[in-house]
């Protein structure tokens, strides 16, 4: 590993996006828990993972769940090349972190007023930060520097 006194900074961006998978499970408990007690959903449903009669908010939260182990299985991926590679310095960090800006962006439409337009300018957000950091890792795979 090359030695790069930004690198260990890649992990940051990585840790705030595991702290919103921790709040959205809490979250999708929270909301689960609220549809069994007002009665809205039998809790055998859960039981017996039969999501179909669940309540919209209870659904979408799980659907936000399954958001996070999508695209950003790649950004953590590419944080660790990255990091290995001497490569995860300012630049990288700093799209990280837009890309964690976005995904806080992206779980809280979906989670509240739930905008699809909105929705998807955050995900193409992390997207585009996503590929910025592939291309970072990818030119410091060839030699050429990154910052």
């Amino acid at each position: 590993m090359i030695e790069n006194p930004t690198g260990m900074a890649i992990f940051w961006p990585m840790i705030a996006h595991v702290i919103i998978v921790y709040v959205v499970y809490f979250l999708m408990s929270a909301r689960r828990i609220r549809a069994v007690q007002d009665g809205r959903v039998d809790v055998k449903n859960y039981k017996m993972n039969r999501y179909g009669d669940e309540p919209e908010e209870a659904f979408i939260t799980r659907a936000n769940i399954a958001n996070q182990f999508e695209l950003p299985v790649l950004f953590h991926i590419v944080c660790l090349g990255l990091y290995v590679t001497g490569a995860a310095g300012l630049l990288a960090v700093t799209v990280a972190c837009l890309f964690v800006l976005a995904r806080v962006a992206h779980a809280a439409v979906h989670l509240t007023v739930n905008r699809v337009v909105m929705r998807r300018r955050a995900f193409i957000g992390s997207f585009i930060a996503t590929g910025l950091l592939w291309l970072l890792l990818a030119l410091r795979l060839m030699g050429l520097e990154t910052y």
